[in-house]
């Protein structure tokens, strides 16, 4: 038992939570803002822009009729499972011959997963990296074997658990929807509740929603969630952090609060009744519904990313005949929804938590 701790002591695989489900998925989230995201993003702004570089096809995969045509945009965002499993495994700290080897895995595992691929990449980049990882330099022909091993390893665990695994995850998305979708009020307010939570905390709101398809009105509950925490907490801390704090908080994260927020709780709970409020608004006033990619359901204002993402659904709705167009109530939504609201109900409610001295002065102060 002795040897077989130093052996994975001296490979770096550590079995713990904080690595595979906090490193780990933060790292994921990473590498699905640049492949999905950005494509989404450069699609958008090369349709509604009308930017000809950006709409262009660039490469062309098969032939004849089952041919595909790129643009930039969907490039990146076909490259979401690749993006993933180089993240994760570079969390993992994976040496550079089981790194690159996972690009492959990646690929094939998001696209068995179907619509719960992102939750599958998951778990299967962690395992192939870890093997990869315990054979790397063990032999003299390392350049051949740890890429067979990893590559072998990843996409076998790909055809036993992304399929099932996808669909579970799927089945847990669709569930939700259809939940608030049913119940708009209680299911807004949990929903925008946890999701929101969830943002804040050392893990990835956006990779949960991404690996649960959270898209509808469900989706949109969960950006008023994450909006409401990240600019509760950058205009509630305005005093101490200014200017700053309140641009790497409102289009940064709200993570940034984690540290005083583990000293002193209390001060989460402005955001989070926000959020409280935020979410039913969404699903029941403004029906507010997220009908871009799911990952930008976890955005919040990071970027302007979710908003971005809402914006990419009213087009292709509209595009689609779902939606008759785009209109001032749909705007003054997204706008209440995303800023204002957030803004006014968190300072509100810190005010009392101030009298009353549960927020003190620098409890909110970032180092920045």
């Amino acid at each position: 038992m002795n040897k077989f701790k130093a052996f994975l002591a001296r490979k770096n695989i550590a079995f713990s939570a904080k690595r595979y489900f906090i490193d780990a998925m933060g790292a994921m989230a990473q590498g699905l803002f640049c492949t999905l995201l950005v494509g989404t993003i450069l699609n958008t702004l090369g349709t509604q822009l009308h930017i000809g570089f950006l709409t262009e096809s660039i490469v062309t995969i098969g032939k004849g009729e089952g041919a595909v045509a790129y643009a930039i945009g969907s490039l990146c965002s076909a490259m979401v499972g690749p993006g993933m499993a180089v993240a994760i495994g570079r969390a993992l700290e994976a040496p550079p011959l089981v790194l690159f080897s996972l690009i492959p895995v990646g690929f094939a595992t998001n696209s068995m997963g179907g619509a719960g691929g992102p939750l599958a990449a998951l778990f299967v980049t962690i395992l192939a990296a870890e093997l990869g990882k315990a054979v790397s330099k063990e032999t003299k022909i390392d350049i051949l074997v740890t890429p067979i091993v990893t590559v072998l390893a990843g996409i076998g665990f790909a055809a036993l658990i992304a399929a099932p695994v996808g669909k579970a995850a799927s089945a847990v998305g669709q569930a939700i929807m259809w939940a608030t979708e049913l119940q708009p009020f209680f299911m807004g307010i949990i929903v925008s509740v946890v999701i929101g939570v969830a943002l804040t905390l050392p893990i990835s709101s956006a990779a949960i929603c991404l690996a649960l398809g959270l898209t509808g009105l469900a989706g949109g509950a969960a950006v008023a969630g994450c909006c409401a925490q990240m600019i509760g907490f950058a205009v509630m801390s305005f005093p101490e952090n200014r200017w700053g704090g309140l641009a790497a908080q409102g289009l940064g994260t709200s993570m940034l609060q984690m540290g005083n927020i583990v000293r002193n709780p209390r001060v989460w709970i402005p955001p989070t009744l926000a959020a409280a409020v935020t979410g039913p608004i969404a699903t029941c006033v403004f029906e507010l519904q997220m009908n871009g990619p799911a990952v930008s359901s976890g955005m919040g204002t990071c970027g302007l990313v979710g908003q971005i993402g809402v914006y990419t659904g009213w087009v292709s709705d509209v595009a689609a005949g779902l939606k008759p167009g785009i209109g001032a109530m749909d705007w003054l939504g997204l706008a209440l929804i995303s800023f204002v609201l957030p803004a006014v109900l968190t300072w509100l409610f810190a005010m009392p938590l101030r009298k009353w001295g549960w927020i003190k002065p620098g409890d909110l102060k970032l180092d920045l």
